[in-house]
C-alpha cells in the first residue's frame, strides 16, 4: 500500500506529499543534515540523523516537516490525531498530515519520530519546524498564543521565495493603494488588484476607489458649484453688477470633474510603476490557502500566490430590494458621471451621502425632496443634524419624513424620464406617490466580502453586515489575511483612515515597525450646505458613557462676517465643545457648523489628539474676524441656559 498525505481534507499520493500542491506553497528542503542528535524537546527543529536508523527514512521525515507550515505525523484511527487536525480547521491553517497506518514504511517512519522527538505516540505535530509535540501539547501551546506566534514567525526567505508575491492587495481603492506603495518601499514584491463592478445602470470607473472616482473628490467639487452659486447672489450686495442671467450646465461640470478624476486615475497606474507595484483590473477571489484567482473583464483567469494578502474592497452603495429600484434608481455611484442633467430629484435617505447630494443639487438650482425614514445622520450628534435638516429646508428642500419608496415606476423615458414613486410610511397607514424626474438612493452601503472567496480560506465575517472582524492590528482570523478599509466592522469609514491602517500596517509587516492606526479622536466633516465639522464623541454619547453630572458643554450661534453684508443666515451656524469635567475639563467633543467647517475641524482636532483642555482654548487668542475664532470665547454652557444668539461678528 502506497503512503497517504493528508492536506487539509484532500489526500495526496506519497510522492506528492514531499511536493505539496498550489493550496500550500512548498517549502524548500534543508539540505543541511547534522549528524548528531538534538535534544526532541526543546523546541527546535529536528535536524539529527539517528545511527540505527535507515537515513532515507530520516530525510523524508525531515522533508515533510520542512515543506509544511505545519506537518502532522497522523493514523487515520486515532481520535486524538482527529483533534488535533479539527484544532488547525477552526483556525483556518492549512496542514498536512502523513498517516502513518496508510503508509508501507509506516511503522519504520513511527520508530525513526521516536528516536528524534521522544514521542511515544501520534500525533506529532510540527509548526513552522518546530517541535510542538503530541496532542495535549498542542492543544497547550495553542491556549498559550505559542502556535500563533510560531505562525506569525518572520524572516523564512525560502518560504517567501516559494509564492508569487509577498503581498497581494485586494481593492485599488486609497487604503490599498497606500498600502502597496509602502510595502513596496521596503523592496516587497507586490501586487494590486482592482476591478469595478458596473452598476446597473452600466457605470464604471479607474483606478482610485470611491473617493477618487465616486465619492470625496466628486462630491466636494460639485459641492464647491453650489457653494459658487450663492457666491454670485451674494455678490450683488458687494457691488457687483450683471445683466446676463446666470444660468449652470450640468454637463460642462460633470465634464470638467470627469477630466480631472480622468487624471488621478492616470497618476496612480503611473505611480504604481515607478514604484515597482504589479497592477491587474482584475476581479481578486480567494480559491485556496494563500491562493487567489484574477479574472478580467473578457473573462480569462490567473491565479496568484502570496505570503499574505490584504482586503481593501470597501463598499457599494445598497438597493431597497422594491420593483423597479435597479432598473430605473441611480446611486452615488452613477451620479457624478451622469450625463444629463436629473432634474426634479427625489433623495431617498438620511446618510451624509444622501444630504450633501441633495445639498449641491438644490444649490445648483434644482427641484430636490428627500425622503427620510427614521433620523438625519444616524452616528452623528443628532443637535447639528437637525440644525443642517433645518437649514437646508429653508434652502429650498423639502423632506418628506418616516416614509420609505415601496415601488418605483418608469412613466417616460428620456434623459431624464419621468418615474412614479410609490411610497408608504413607516407604521403602515399611509400611502403616497410622487413623480420625480430622477431617484438616487442614499440609503447605505454594503460592505464588498461576500464575493471574494473568504469562505474559502476560513476569514469570518459578520454575516449580517458582511464587515470583517480584525485585531487591533488589522488582521483576520487568518493570520496571513488582514483588511483595512470600509470593510472593518465597528471602525470609521473614512478615506484619511484607510491610508493611515495601510501604511502603518505595511511599516509593521515589512520595516519592524509597531505604531498601529489610531480610530480615536478621528476628525469628519459632512459637506453639506451648511458644513458640519466633527471630532470626538458626539453629545448624546458623551452624556451616556460619562454621565451628566460629568459634561459641560460650551456652545455659541457666531454670523461669518462674509455674510453680514447679503444679511443672510444669522444666527444658522452653530459651534460646541463637550468637555469631561473629571479630566480637567479636556474636550471630548468638537462640532461646528459653518463655512470651511473641515478646515476649522482639522486644525483643532491636532489639539484635541494632544489633551485640549477648555482653559487652553481660552488662553488661545483667536484670529480676528475668521469663524474658528469662535472656539477661543465660547463661555455659555448648556447648562447654565444662557442666551447664545449673535447680533454682529
Amino acid at each position: 500500500m502506497g503512503s497517504a498525505v493528508r492536506k487539509g481534507k484532500a489526500v495526496l499520493p506519497a510522492e506528492q506529499a514531499a511536493r505539496p500542491g498550489r493550496e500550500q506553497p512548498p517549502r524548500a528542503a534543508t539540505e543541511d543534515y547534522h549528524h548528531e542528535a538534538q535534544n526532541a524537546n526543546n523546541g527546535q527543529a529536528i535536524t539529527a540523523s539517528c545511527k540505527n536508523k535507515d537515513t532515507d527514512l530520516q530525510f523524508k521525515i525531515q522533508a515533510y516537516i520542512d515543506k509544511n507550515t505545519v506537518m502532522i505525523f497522523s493514523n487515520t484511527a486515532c481520535s486524538l490525531s482527529a483533534k488535533v487536525k479539527e484544532l488547525f480547521k477552526s483556525m483556518s491553517v492549512p496542514y498536512c498530515s502523513l498517516e502513518l497506518d496508510q503508509t508501507e514504511d509506516g511503522q519504520k517512519l513511527q520508530d525513526v519520530l521516536y528516536e528524534l522527538t521522544m514521542e511515544t505516540s501520534v500525533p506529532i505535530v510540527f509548526v513552522q519546524q518546530k517541535q510542538i509535540g503530541d496532542y495535549e501539547k498542542t492543544l497547550k501551546a495553542h491556549k498559550e498564543g505559542k502556535i500563533q506566534k510560531l505562525l506569525e514567525t518572520k524572516g523564512h526567505d525560502h518560504m517567501q521565495d516559494s509564492y508569487d508575491y509577498d503581498l497581494i492587495v485586494i481593492g485599488g481603492g486609497s487604503g490599498g493603494l497606500a498600502a502597496s506603495k509602502e510595502a513596496a518601499k521596503y523592496g516587497k514584491k507586490v501586487m494590486v488588484l482592482d476591478y469595478v463592478t458596473p452598476t446597473p445602470q452600466g457605470t464604471r470607473w479607474g483606478l482610485g476607489g470611491t473617493c477618487v472616482n465616486v465619492g470625496c473628490i466628486p462630491k466636494k467639487l460639485m459641492h464647491q458649484a453650489a457653494l459658487l452659486g450663492q457666491a454670485l447672489q451674494d455678490s450683488r450686495k458687494f457691488g457687483w453688477q450683471f445683466e446676463e442671467k446666470v444660468k449652470h450646465s450640468w454637463e460642462t461640470m460633470t465634464e470638467a470633474v470627469q477630466n480631472y478624476i480622468g487624471s488621478l486615475n492616470w497618476g496612480y497606474r503611473v505611480s504604481l510603476r515607478e514604484k515597482k507595484v504589479t497592477y491587474e483590473n482584475a476581479f481578486g477571489e480567494f480559491v485556496a490557502p494563500h491562493t487567489i484567482k484574477a479574472t478580467n473583464n473578457k473573462g480569462k483567469e490567473k491565479f496568484y500566490t502570496a505570503e499574505k494578502f490584504l482586503i481593501a474592497t470597501g463598499e457599494r452603495p445598497r438597493y431597497l430590494g422594491v420593483p423597479g429600484d435597479k432598473e430605473y434608481c441611480i446611486t452615488s455611484d452613477d451620479l457624478f458621471s451622469l450625463p444629463y442633467c436629473p432634474g426634479k430629484t427625489l433623495v431617498v435617505g438620511a446618510s451624509y451621502v444622501a444630504l450633501e447630494c441633495a445639498g449641491f443639487l438644490a444649490g445648483l438650482g434644482l427641484d430636490v425632496t428627500v425622503m427620510v425614514r427614521s433620523i438625519l445622520l444616524r452616528g452623528f450628534d443628532q443637535e447639528m443634524a437637525n440644525k443642517i435638516g433645518e437649514h437646508m429646508e429653508e434652502h429650498g428642500v423639502k423632506f418628506i419624513k418616516e416614509f420609505v419608496p415601496i415601488k418605483v415606476e418608469q412613466i417616460e423615458e428620456g434623459t431624464p424620464g419621468k418615474l412614479k414613486v410609490i411610497a408608504q410610511s413607516t407604521d403602515g397607514r399611509e400611502i403616497i406617490e410622487g413623480e420625480y424626474n430622477t431617484v438616487l438612493l442614499a440609503v447605505g452601503r454594503d460592505a464588498c466580502t461576500r464575493t471574494i472567496g473568504l469562505d474559502k480560506v476560513g476569514v469570518k465575517i459578520n454575516e449580517r453586515s458582511g464587515k470583517i472582524p480584525v485585531s487591533d492590528e488589522e488582521q483576520t482570523n487568518v493570520p496571513y489575511i488582514y483588511a483595512i478599509g470600509d470593510v472593518l466592522e465597528g471602525k470609521l469609514e473614512l478615506t484619511p483612515v484607510a491610508i493611515q491602517a495601510g501604511r502603518l500596517l505595511a511599516q509593521r509587516l515589512y520595516a519592524g515597525a509597531a505604531l498601529k492606526c489610531d480610530y480615536v479622536n478621528v476628525p469628519t466633516t459632512v459637506f453639506t450646505p451648511l458644513e458640519y465639522g466633527a471630532c470626538g464623541f458626539s453629545e448624546e454619547t458623551a452624556l451616556e458613557k460619562f454621565g451628566e453630572e460629568n459634561i459641560e458643554v460650551y456652545h455659541s450661534y457666531f454670523w461669518p462676517l462674509e455674510w453680514t453684508v447679503p444679511s443672510r443666515d444669522n444666527n444658522k451656524c452653530y459651534a460646541k465643545i463637550i468637555c469631561n469635567i473629571q479630566d480637567n475639563e479636556r474636550v471630548i467633543g468638537f462640532h461646528v457648523l459653518g463655512p470651511n467647517a473641515g478646515e476649522v475641524t482639522q486644525g483643532f482636532s491636532a489639539a484635541i489628539k494632544c489633551g485640549l483642555t477648555k482653559a487652553q482654548l481660552d488662553n488661545t487668542i483667536g484670529i480676528h474676524p475668521v469663524c474658528a475664532e469662535i472656539f477661543t470665547t465660547l463661555s455659555v454652557t448648556k447648562r447654565s441656559g444662557g442666551n447664545i444668539l449673535q447680533s454682529g461678528c
